[in-house]
């Protein structure tokens, strides 16, 4: 799992301390995943409360599972369809490009996530006219 790589092409960074499908913290993909566990996200209030009223508590702490339970500006693997949800319900959370898993971009464009992105890719500064 260690060689899946992000979004941008380049490995796949650490997300947060013990998520992703794995709990290893980086949002790896795998066979068993069928939730496709693959945006790294920032929890909001906002999200966090849109994802209990779809049905999936991620607030409440669930020993059982080694789940912490969430609040605003923990970061987590979310299932990728939840984050496209939750976009076109205009409440997703910032995303880190770096720690998310390119196996989401069969079901989000990657421009969105960009545009939620708090590690945008850096733009070409130089000019091909005039320079």
């Amino acid at each position: 799992m260690a060689n899946q790589s992000n979004v941008l092409g380049s490995p796949l960074m650490l997300c947060c301390g013990n998520g992703g499908f794995t709990r290893e913290g980086f949002c790896y993909v795998t066979l068993e995943d069928t939730g496709n566990h693959s945006v790294c996200a920032v929890m909001t209030d906002e999200f966090l409360q849109f994802s209990m009223n779809r049905g999936n508590d991620l607030s409440t702490p669930r020993p059982e599972f080694a789940f912490p339970g969430l609040q605003k500006g923990d970061k987590w693997c979310l299932c990728a369809a939840r984050w496209e949800e939750a976009r076109k319900a205009g409440v997703a959370p910032q995303v880190i490009l770096t720690a998310t898993n390119k196996a989401c971009l069969s079901i989000v464009d990657l421009n969105h996530l960009i545009e939620h992105a708090i590690d945008k890719p850096q733009q070409d500064t130089h000019s091909k006219s005039g320079g």
